[in-house]
């Protein structure tokens, strides 16, 4: 009853005629945001995070969260039409949606894709309210030294997503942790690599780090490819966008299926929703009684990844908002911004803004429904923002990116840092250099610095302080399996593979 008294109050919060006008516009443009191939939710809401700082708390945020989710509805839209994902997390909508539309089936791949989004959003959103207050008051028995481990747990499993890229992300890691030491040292009143700048004494700002590495950084990846991009032709006239009885009967099962793995995938930090929608996909084909369908125009591979992914948006969030570690790269660009507004993530934002938390939460169910109203009825419109030229968008997105960092400092060197940051993340892609741990590092970095010095001040210097915690002990472990796992699964994988070839045959 408890919980149900706290959302009915956010959705007084987020019923008022600005909220509501925002969760619209926002889950309109995040839609958009989301077709366009390279501008996904990260780049998106880093782009339009400047255009935030003048509104309440509670509206930026509902804001933020309709961009994110709208998002996650338009991300499949060029996969399904085009064959160009939107952005990872869309790669496996391209394996049975982009064949359902060759056979010109296309009215149903957009109508299964919102339906799954909007269920696997619904169902989810609906596990967070029932697990949001008890993970928040447990996470007020941590202290500095929880936190320390729990970030320390966090970067880890976000650096270690794959055993290929886990020097590259410890790298990624580093470079994030170098950032956030610049400027001040608000402890001691040192200041720390800036090079004699009176502008880097209060640090770089988030907002300058996010846009570069996610705004500035596509655009330098994209002129490579512009002056050979050839559009291909974009379907924009479409029949009935539904689905009939038979293909709702083969997607309801892989939906309520998948959604729990999303979400649960969405909670750990750093998996994001391209591991939750290709998990889903691969689960539904292994237990299909028809797995050769699959990537020929099934619907239950287009549903599964569907569901999964937007269940897995929602998920995210509850590491950002109850702990304070974000569960996605998209989520570390949102705590950024709870920062920026002078909210502290965490148990005790629940504790101290109950409008903002539980708005934000019962907004979520509000957008889920503008965001299925948007995409089914209005596909045929929104798909033709598909054909924009990229000589026209590009440019747009450098002139908004400086115009939004310019207005946090009025400072030219700001200027200079995202030209840098936008040629660093240009390289780390070149490179294939993950980026989330990066974000997540710049983001997380000073507050686990403060925390890792309050807890060998209250031991006296000892590190012992991290090994007497149960909590602690349980997030170290869990940060070590995460970077051991793939090296396990490896090893195994080839074990078994090793045990298949010499397995006599008579």
């Amino acid at each position: 009853m408890e919980v149900l008294g706290y959302l009915a109050q956010g959705f007084l919060v987020a019923m008022t005629p600005v909220n509501l006008v925002w969760m619209v516009a926002g889950s309109a443009l995040g839609t958009v945001l989301g077709m366009l191939p390279g501008l996904g939710p990260s780049t998106g809401i880093a782009l339009l995070l400047p255009l935030t700082f003048g509104m309440r708390p509670e509206t930026a945020l509902i804001a933020m969260c309709a961009i994110y989710y709208g998002a996650m509805f338009g991300g499949s839209r060029s996969s399904i039409l085009l064959n160009v994902p939107g952005d990872g997390a869309a790669v496996a909508s391209a394996f049975d949606g982009y064949p359902m539309a060759c056979k010109g089936q296309a009215e149903a791949a957009l109508a299964i894709s919102a339906i799954a989004y909007f269920i696997g959003g619904l169902l989810s959103t609906i596990a967070f309210v029932l697990v949001a207050l008890p993970v928040a008051r447990f996470a007020l028995r941590f202290g500095p030294p929880e936190y320390f481990c729990l970030m320390i747990f966090a970067l880890a499993a976000t650096a270690a997503i794959s055993k290929e890229a886990l020097l590259k992300g410890i790298i990624s890691l580093v470079f994030g942790l170098m950032l956030s030491t610049v400027g001040l040292d608000f402890q001691s009143g040192v200041p720390r690599f800036t090079f004699g700048s009176q502008e880097l004494q209060m640090g770089i700002d988030f907002v300058v780090v996010i846009i570069g590495i996610y705004g500035i950084s596509e655009v330098f990846v994209n002129l490579e490819h512009i002056a050979d991009n050839v559009a291909k032709p974009v379907q924009s006239k479409f029949g009935r966008i539904w689905i009939t009885m038979e293909q709702w009967k083969k997607s309801i099962g892989p939906i309520l299926r998948q959604t729990p793995i999303g979400f649960l995938i969405g909670v750990l930090p750093g998996a994001g929703g391209t591991i939750a929608a290709l998990m889903a996909y691969n689960n539904e084909k292994q237990i299909s009684k028809h797995p050769e369908e699959f990537g020929k125009g099934a619907i239950e591979g287009l549903a599964a990844p569907e569901a999964a992914n937007n269940a897995c948006s929602v998920g995210a969030l509850i590491p950002m908002m109850t702990l304070g570690v974000p569960g996605s790269g998209t989520t570390a660009v949102m705590l950024g911004a709870l920062l920026i507004l002078g909210l502290q993530p965490g148990p005790l934002l629940f504790e101290q803004h109950p409008d903002v938390a539980w708005g934000i939460i019962a907004s979520m169910f509000l957008g889920n429904v503008v965001c299925a109203l948007i995409n089914i009825p209005l596909a045929g419109a929104l798909v033709r923002v598909l054909s924009v030229p990229p000589k026209l968008l590009y440019p747009l997105v450098v002139v908004l990116a400086f115009l939004g960092v310019y207005t946090i400092n009025f400072s030219v060197m700001d200027f200079y840092l995202l030209t840098i940051l936008g040629l660093v993340g240009y390289l780390m892609k070149k490179f294939k250099v993950p980026t989330a741990p990066l974000i997540l590092a710049s983001v997380v970095g000073a507050s686990m610095e403060s925390s890792f010095r309050q807890s060998l001040m209250l031991s006296n210097g000892s590190l012992a302080v991290f090994f007497r915690s149960w909590i602690c002990l349980v997030l170290l472990l869990a940060a070590a399996v995460s970077v051991a796992w793939p090296f396990i699964s490896d090893w195994r994988s080839k074990r078994n593979q090793g045990e298949a070839v010499d397995v006599p045959v008579d």
